[in-house]
């Protein structure tokens, strides 16, 4: 079946906005994927500096989808979709980097659905959820970074 953005709008409740083109089909890929403030990283990538809690709990991602992350000032959500059964969500775990707001695995592609930016899917698999950072002159943290404002 072809996602399309005006599926998963439809599936969450979450409207996009109008310069986005509904009928396109949403794109699957393994790697590294960010939407504005976030990034998703296979786990594999940076298991050496991410452990979960001992008693990490998981949750059942909805079919209407789970909020990651809102954008600064009570801005857009960023949301993980998938159909029911195929994906679950910890935020019980350690980041090394501080950076890490949650953990994913699906055993069926899911989707990160964003108002402003649209959707893009990750393929079955375990991930990392993290906020990006960006290095700028006069910011904040190691070497002058600050988290992305979306």
């Amino acid at each position: 079946m072809t996602v399309t953005l005006a599926s998963l709008s439809q599936q969450t409740g979450l409207a996009v906005l109008d310069h986005l083109e509904q009928s396109v089909s949403i794109p699957v890929i393994d790697g590294i994927q960010a939407q504005g403030d976030l990034i998703v990283i296979p786990f594999s990538e940076v298991s050496v500096s991410v452990s979960f809690w001992p008693n990490a709990t998981w949750r059942e991602v909805p079919a209407e989808g789970v909020e990651l992350l809102r954008g600064a000032a009570g801005g857009n959500p960023h949301t993980l979709v998938a159909d029911s059964g195929a994906c679950r969500w910890t935020t019980h775990l350690s980041d090394a980097g501080g950076l890490a707001i949650g953990v994913f695995e699906a055993s069926a592609p899911v989707y990160l659905l964003h108002p402003e930016h649209g959707a893009s899917g990750c393929t079955p698999g375990r991930y990392v959820v993290r906020r990006q950072r960006e290095y700028a002159a006069g910011g904040w943290g190691p070497l002058g970074s600050r988290l992305v404002a979306d």
